[in-house]
């Protein structure tokens, strides 16, 4: 779509269904309204009150898909959280979307937006990005997936969840006119462009809402990097050994990386988070040391902190601090697998204990 100056009288539709991901509805709606664009909010029925999946957004539609049309639209943007798989089973929503496309308006969707575009039969050939929980799904509608936070393809923009959401904003008002250094707007690619400052300003999350969450896993992984050096010192079984030892170098990297990103940020580890290996190694001293109960426990414990930091990871809209999140969760559940293989290999047809309640100070986030 080519670039107009006179973006002001320009108009862009912004769906809308309960279970919205809040950020993804709420920081592209922020960023247009602050850059001049008319901004029309369309759900599905008039005389609802749509709310946010974390309970931060209440928001009436301006009108619905029903009687809206689509060419009297520049842009269509489609947040992603639970509302798209409500979207994709109201006809007139799908319907809405396809006739923007085939009319060659801006469509933008991010996270699980892209279901409704897969609905439509809309990305058939199509280069494009979403949430991971659905990319096969994009995969099997004839998508080409590409794990970026931003693929374009002609008119179709599409991110994969709230750590992307300052670039696919950026995209998008780029596309309708209105970017570059005259608004104080980075380029989309600029990899060194602090971000989440731009999502901060658009309703995204704060800073302190991202030190507190780097704290909460840099406590989490003290706390575990303690807790697994005590299993392997106890353990007299050299491959349960050799893998524990393994996973305390890789934790030993993770609190690296945790706080080199709090000082790029200007901050320390906060206290909790500096106490974590401290309080491990009271309650780790507590513990049993026989291998079949230390593996048992390392097994529960690396499956909490991967649901934990999975949480961390799709929560925030900086993307340097979700980036890291991944990549941990991976570590971890790379770990999760290869303990459970050795669980299986060791005690296979045995009933499992049930595990134990956990004390890391990451669960709970």
């Amino acid at each position: 779509m080519a670039h107009q100056n006179n973006h002001n009288n320009r108009r862009v539709a912004i769906l809308i269904e309960t279970g919205v991901e809040d950020s993804e509805f709420q920081i592209p709606y922020k960023a247009l309204q602050m850059a001049g664009f008319d901004v029309v909010v369309l759900g599905s029925r008039m005389n609802s009150t749509y709310l946010g999946k974390q309970g931060k957004l209440s928001q009436k539609p301006d009108a619905t898909t029903t009687e809206s049309r689509p060419e009297e639209f520049d842009a269509v943007i489609i947040p992603g959280g639970m509302a798209p798989d409500t979207m994709r089973t109201n006809p007139n929503t799908v319907k809405f979307v396809k006739d923007a496309m085939a009319q060659g308006k801006l469509i933008a969707a991010v996270c699980h937006g892209p279901q409704v575009l897969i609905e439509g039969d809309l990305l058939k050939g199509k280069n494009a990005t979403g949430y991971r929980a659905i990319r096969k799904d994009m995969i099997n509608a004839g998508a080409n997936y590409i794990d970026e936070p931003l693929v374009v393809d002609g008119n179709l923009i599409t991110s994969r969840r709230p750590g992307d959401l300052a670039i696919f904003t950026t995209a998008i008002l780029s596309r309708l006119g209105y970017g570059g250094k005259e608004v104080d707007l980075p380029n989309e690619s600029d990899i060194t462009a602090e971000w989440w400052k731009l999502a901060d300003a658009w309703g995204g999350s704060t800073k302190g809402e991202i030190v507190k969450a780097l704290n909460t896993s840099l406590a989490g992984e003290r706390y575990s990097h303690e807790e697994f050096q005590k299993y392997a010192e106890r353990s007299s079984d050299p491959e349960l050994r050799s893998l524990l030892e393994e996973i305390v170098a890789n934790k030993a990297s993770h609190i690296q990386m945790l706080e080199a990103r709090l000082n790029a940020l200007g901050e320390k580890p906060s206290l909790p988070a500096q106490a974590a290996d401290t309080y491990a190694k009271i309650k780790t001293g507590l513990q049993g040391s026989d291998d079949t109960f230390m593996l048992r426990t390392a097994l529960g414990d690396m499956q909490t902190a991967v649901v934990d930091t999975y949480q961390l990871s799709s929560q925030f809209t900086d993307p340097v601090s979700t980036a890291l999140f991944l990549e941990i969760e991976e570590d971890l559940a790379k770990y999760e697998r290869r303990l459970a293989d050795l669980y299986k290999a060791r005690f296979a047809g045995e009933i499992a204990p049930a595990a134990k309640p956990s004390t890391n100070p990451a669960v709970g986030v």
